[in-house]
Protein backbone atom coordinates (compact mmCIF):
# COMPACT_ATOMS: atom_id res chain seq x y z
CA UNK A 1 0.00 0.00 0.00
CA UNK A 2 2.68 2.67 0.68
CA UNK A 3 4.45 1.86 -2.53
CA UNK A 4 1.06 2.44 -4.45
CA UNK A 5 1.22 6.25 -2.43
CA UNK A 6 4.59 6.92 -3.36
CA UNK A 7 3.91 5.86 -6.89
CA UNK A 8 0.96 8.10 -6.44
CA UNK A 9 2.70 10.87 -5.50
CA UNK A 10 5.64 10.59 -8.01
CA UNK A 11 2.86 10.39 -10.56
CA UNK A 12 1.29 13.29 -9.92
CA UNK A 13 4.14 15.86 -9.18
CA UNK A 14 5.70 14.59 -13.02
CA UNK A 15 2.34 15.32 -13.96
CA UNK A 16 1.79 19.07 -12.27
CA UNK A 17 5.61 19.60 -13.30
CA UNK A 18 5.09 18.91 -17.10
CA UNK A 19 1.62 20.66 -17.00
CA UNK A 20 1.29 23.06 -14.64
CA UNK A 21 -1.70 24.36 -14.25
CA UNK A 22 -0.72 28.41 -12.92
CA UNK A 23 1.35 28.18 -15.87
CA UNK A 24 -1.61 27.60 -18.56
CA UNK A 25 -3.56 30.22 -17.26
CA UNK A 26 -1.90 32.84 -19.56
CA UNK A 27 -2.27 31.04 -22.71
CA UNK A 28 -6.05 30.45 -22.07
CA UNK A 29 -6.43 33.88 -21.10
CA UNK A 30 -4.81 34.66 -24.66
CA UNK A 31 -6.54 31.77 -26.30
CA UNK A 32 -10.04 33.25 -25.19
CA UNK A 33 -9.71 36.92 -24.57
CA UNK A 34 -12.68 37.37 -26.78
CA UNK A 35 -15.12 35.20 -25.06
CA UNK A 36 -16.93 35.84 -22.10
CA UNK A 37 -17.34 33.63 -18.56
CA UNK A 38 -19.79 31.74 -20.30
CA UNK A 39 -18.34 30.62 -23.32
CA UNK A 40 -14.89 30.20 -21.08
CA UNK A 41 -16.28 27.65 -18.88
CA UNK A 42 -17.79 25.44 -21.68
CA UNK A 43 -14.00 26.06 -23.44
CA UNK A 44 -12.18 24.64 -20.32
CA UNK A 45 -14.63 21.88 -19.55
CA UNK A 46 -14.34 20.38 -23.52
CA UNK A 47 -10.36 20.78 -23.21
CA UNK A 48 -9.54 19.36 -19.99
CA UNK A 49 -12.02 16.45 -20.28
CA UNK A 50 -10.98 15.92 -24.12
CA UNK A 51 -7.33 16.16 -23.03
CA UNK A 52 -8.36 13.37 -20.01
CA UNK A 53 -9.73 11.40 -22.97
CA UNK A 54 -6.82 11.60 -25.02
CA UNK A 55 -4.31 10.80 -22.38
CA UNK A 56 -6.63 7.77 -20.33
CA UNK A 57 -6.44 6.20 -23.60
CA UNK A 58 -3.05 6.66 -24.35
CA UNK A 59 -2.25 5.47 -20.82
CA UNK A 60 -4.39 2.17 -21.74
CA UNK A 61 -3.76 1.56 -25.22
CA UNK A 62 -0.94 3.86 -26.19
CA UNK A 63 1.69 1.29 -26.82
CA UNK A 64 -0.28 -0.75 -29.14
CA UNK A 65 -1.93 2.63 -31.29
CA UNK A 66 2.21 3.71 -32.03
CA UNK A 67 3.40 0.18 -32.69
CA UNK A 68 -0.21 -0.19 -34.95
CA UNK A 69 0.42 3.11 -37.30
CA UNK A 70 4.28 2.71 -37.13
CA UNK A 71 4.34 6.07 -34.53
CA UNK A 72 7.52 6.80 -33.08
CA UNK A 73 8.66 9.00 -30.06
CA UNK A 74 10.85 11.11 -31.92
CA UNK A 75 8.01 11.54 -34.85
CA UNK A 76 5.55 12.27 -32.21
CA UNK A 77 7.71 14.93 -30.01
CA UNK A 78 8.74 16.67 -33.77
CA UNK A 79 5.06 17.02 -34.87
CA UNK A 80 4.00 18.59 -31.36
CA UNK A 81 7.39 20.61 -31.38
CA UNK A 82 6.44 22.29 -34.53
CA UNK A 83 2.77 23.07 -32.72
CA UNK A 84 3.22 24.31 -29.74
CA UNK A 85 6.45 26.41 -31.45
CA UNK A 86 3.12 28.00 -33.96
CA UNK A 87 0.98 28.23 -30.73
CA UNK A 88 3.65 30.34 -28.97
CA UNK A 89 4.51 32.42 -31.93
CA UNK A 90 0.70 33.26 -32.72
CA UNK A 91 0.64 34.50 -28.99
CA UNK A 92 4.20 36.97 -28.87
CA UNK A 93 2.40 38.36 -32.68
CA UNK A 94 0.83 41.98 -31.90
CA UNK A 95 -1.88 41.64 -34.14
CA UNK A 96 -5.14 39.84 -33.51
CA UNK A 97 -5.07 36.10 -34.60
CA UNK A 98 -8.03 34.79 -36.61
CA UNK A 99 -9.11 32.65 -33.19
CA UNK A 100 -9.84 35.97 -31.45
CA UNK A 101 -12.70 36.62 -34.25
CA UNK A 102 -14.52 33.51 -33.99
CA UNK A 103 -18.17 33.23 -32.88
CA UNK A 104 -19.23 31.62 -29.48
CA UNK A 105 -19.83 28.24 -30.87
CA UNK A 106 -17.10 28.25 -33.26
CA UNK A 107 -15.03 29.08 -29.75
CA UNK A 108 -16.35 25.88 -27.91
CA UNK A 109 -15.71 23.07 -31.06
CA UNK A 110 -11.97 24.86 -32.09
CA UNK A 111 -9.92 26.50 -29.77
CA UNK A 112 -11.20 23.64 -27.13
CA UNK A 113 -9.99 20.30 -28.88
CA UNK A 114 -6.91 22.56 -30.93
CA UNK A 115 -4.60 23.78 -29.70
CA UNK A 116 -6.36 23.83 -26.22
CA UNK A 117 -6.66 20.18 -24.98
CA UNK A 118 -3.78 18.98 -27.74
CA UNK A 119 -1.26 19.97 -27.95
CA UNK A 120 -1.17 22.41 -24.59
CA UNK A 121 -2.73 19.99 -22.12
CA UNK A 122 -2.64 16.63 -23.60
CA UNK A 123 1.02 17.22 -25.96
CA UNK A 124 3.75 15.09 -26.80
CA UNK A 125 5.48 15.68 -23.16
CA UNK A 126 2.29 15.11 -20.81
CA UNK A 127 1.73 11.82 -23.32
CA UNK A 128 5.18 10.11 -22.88
CA UNK A 129 5.04 11.18 -19.11
CA UNK A 130 2.37 9.17 -19.25
CA UNK A 131 3.45 6.16 -21.24
CA UNK A 132 6.40 6.12 -19.38
CA UNK A 133 4.74 5.25 -15.72
CA UNK A 134 2.51 2.76 -17.72
CA UNK A 135 6.21 0.35 -18.14
CA UNK A 136 5.99 -2.37 -16.12
CA UNK A 137 2.60 -1.22 -14.49
CA UNK A 138 -0.54 -3.55 -13.03
CA UNK A 139 -4.08 -2.50 -12.95
CA UNK A 140 -3.51 -0.69 -9.78
CA UNK A 141 -0.84 1.48 -11.06
CA UNK A 142 -2.87 2.05 -14.11
CA UNK A 143 -5.70 3.27 -12.14
CA UNK A 144 -3.34 5.49 -10.40
CA UNK A 145 -2.07 7.37 -13.30
CA UNK A 146 -5.53 7.95 -14.49
CA UNK A 147 -6.43 8.97 -11.37
CA UNK A 148 -3.85 11.25 -10.84
CA UNK A 149 -4.11 13.00 -14.97
CA UNK A 150 -8.35 13.57 -13.81
CA UNK A 151 -7.13 15.26 -10.67
CA UNK A 152 -4.10 17.73 -12.90
CA UNK A 153 -7.35 18.44 -15.21
CA UNK A 154 -9.66 19.53 -12.76
CA UNK A 155 -6.47 22.08 -11.17
CA UNK A 156 -6.19 23.25 -14.68
CA UNK A 157 -10.53 23.52 -15.23
CA UNK A 158 -10.26 25.42 -11.83
CA UNK A 159 -7.34 27.61 -12.98
CA UNK A 160 -9.34 28.45 -16.09
CA UNK A 161 -12.57 29.56 -14.68
CA UNK A 162 -10.82 31.70 -12.21
CA UNK A 163 -8.80 33.60 -15.03
CA UNK A 164 -11.43 36.12 -15.00
CA UNK A 165 -10.28 37.15 -11.46
CA UNK A 166 -6.48 36.96 -12.64
CA UNK A 167 -7.47 39.65 -15.25
CA UNK A 168 -9.24 42.14 -12.89
CA UNK A 169 -6.39 41.85 -9.77
CA UNK A 170 -3.28 42.07 -12.21
CA UNK A 171 -4.49 44.37 -14.68
CA UNK A 172 -4.83 43.92 -18.65
CA UNK A 173 -1.54 45.46 -19.48
CA UNK A 174 0.38 43.05 -17.37
CA UNK A 175 -1.75 40.17 -18.91
CA UNK A 176 -0.49 41.60 -21.94
CA UNK A 177 3.34 41.61 -21.17
CA UNK A 178 2.76 38.35 -19.29
CA UNK A 179 1.05 36.23 -22.60
CA UNK A 180 3.91 37.96 -24.91
CA UNK A 181 6.46 36.10 -22.21
CA UNK A 182 4.83 33.04 -22.09
CA UNK A 183 4.21 33.42 -25.80
CA UNK A 184 7.86 33.27 -26.00
CA UNK A 185 8.45 30.24 -23.44
CA UNK A 186 6.00 28.02 -25.38
CA UNK A 187 8.08 28.30 -28.67
CA UNK A 188 11.49 27.89 -26.77
CA UNK A 189 9.52 24.83 -25.62
CA UNK A 190 8.21 23.97 -28.69
CA UNK A 191 11.55 24.39 -30.48
CA UNK A 192 13.59 21.98 -27.50
CA UNK A 193 10.81 19.49 -27.98
CA UNK A 194 11.57 19.53 -31.77
CA UNK A 195 15.35 19.52 -31.00
CA UNK A 196 14.84 16.30 -28.56
CA UNK A 197 12.99 14.31 -31.20
CA UNK A 198 15.74 15.11 -34.05
CA UNK A 199 18.33 13.92 -31.42
CA UNK A 200 16.10 11.40 -31.07
CA UNK A 201 15.90 10.28 -34.49
CA UNK A 202 18.98 10.91 -36.16
CA UNK A 203 21.57 11.56 -33.19
CA UNK A 204 21.08 8.93 -30.44
CA UNK A 205 20.96 5.77 -32.88
CA UNK A 206 25.11 7.23 -34.31
CA UNK A 207 26.14 7.55 -30.55
CA UNK A 208 24.55 3.97 -29.86
CA UNK A 209 25.97 2.46 -32.81
CA UNK A 210 29.30 4.05 -32.06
Amino acid sequence: MENLWLFAIGTFTAFFAINSPPGNIPIFLSLTKAADAKTKKKISRKATFTAFIIVSGFIIIGKYVFDLFGITIPAFKITGGILIFFVGFEMIRAQESSIDNQSEINFNEGISISPLAIPILAGPGTIVTAMNYTTNAGYAELLIIIVMFALIMYLNHLAFISSDYLVRYIGKNKIVVIEKIMGLIIAIIGTNMFIEGVNLAFLTPTLISN
